[in-house]
């Protein structure tokens, strides 16, 4: 079946389009952004805690939400816990995905690492943050991913030791 409006082969416009723009044309720019997004931020996670784990780590959990935020892993390595931030981008187009851990996503993860380790009685075990940086350009190109093993040191005083 054809669509057709204003004398445009709807089809044909959709196929040549970037793969999911043609629905933020359709169903404006949230479209792309919101469904698009989360389910692209999923897969990198789900790659990550695959990539950590054939180095040894031991995934404790995953998409980890309080009201104060998510983490996206929590993992052991040896006796430390690791805190993993995951970011994950269709390009380098907008920077590098590990640029996007700025200092007010490093004072966001620091606390809600915090309340982790408080709730579970384990202020008393060494942690660290790792940040997994994922560049996944489509589906039949292979992701590549780099590992930033303590990525960076928690912000503030006093609040956390790695």
């Amino acid at each position: 079946m054809r669509l057709a409006k204003n004398n445009v082969n709807v089809p044909r416009l959709l196929a040549a389009m970037a793969p999911g723009a043609w629905l933020g044309r359709l169903l404006g720019p949230a479209a792309t952004g919101g469904w698009m997004a989360g389910w692209l931020g999923d897969e990198g996670e789900r790659l990550a805690a695959r990539f950590l784990r054939r180095m040894g780590y031991k995934i404790l959990a995953r998409r980890y939400r309080t009201p104060l935020g998510e983490l996206d892993l929590i993992a052991r390595d040896g006796s430390c816990i690791v805190f993993v931030e995951v970011k994950t981008r269709r390009s380098e187009s907008a920077g590098l995905p590990y640029e996007a851990v700025d200092g007010f996503k490093q004072a966001q993860l620091t606390r809600l690492a915090l309340a982790f380790l408080k709730r579970h009685r384990l202020l008393e075990r060494s942690a660290r943050f790792d940040v997994v940086s994922i560049v996944w350009e489509g589906a039949s190109a292979e992701p590549r991913i780099v590992h930033y093993k303590n990525a960076f040191e928690p912000p503030g005083r006093g609040q956390m030791f790695s």
